[in-house]
């Protein structure tokens, strides 16, 4: 990072990792393209988590290459009387890895589900649909830079 007085504490990075829905995951696509979606997430114990479905173009894409970017910003704030915002944002490096056992993965969508669709009846509901069609993602983070910008 050029301008280090911007820099964000880690503790502040993974406070605003808790708070904030979802980021947008950046992946080696397909003919060298880059591949970058949004992802909702949730962070537990130093890593992101995510689900997907068991197939597709993303999982082609990490199964060849599984390191990715994965870039949360927070929606800013003006201070009174100005009209540029202050942004937060952090920018993960790291690897993916899939969750394979079968109870590992209920918990941790059980978990994502609480964070975004409560109530809790709902989210057992869907697990017991469609929890067997539901891949989770583990990004253990090698590091992470977190700003803030006041963009004059």
């Amino acid at each position: 990072m050029r301008r280090i007085k911007q820099a964000m504490p880690e503790q502040e990075c993974i406070e605003m990792l808790k708070r904030e829905p979802r980021g947008v995951m950046a992946i080696q696509g397909e003919d060298g393209y880059p591949y970058a979606f949004p992802l909702n997430y949730i962070y537990l114990d130093g890593k992101l988590y995510f689900h997907c479905a068991k197939t597709g173009h993303k999982l082609d894409a990490l199964a060849a290459d599984n390191r990715v970017s994965f870039c949360v910003m927070d929606q800013g704030y003006r201070k009174e009387g100005d009209w540029a915002l202050t942004i937060k944002s952090i920018v993960i490096f790291g690897r993916i890895h899939m969750i394979d056992d079968p109870d590992e993965t209920v918990r941790l969508v059980r978990q994502l589900g609480q964070k975004y669709f409560p109530p809790t009846e709902s989210v057992e509901e869907d697990i017991r649909r469609s929890g067997n069609r539901v891949q989770v993602l583990e990004l253990c983070i090698d590091h992470m830079t977190g700003k803030t910008v006041h963009e004059k």
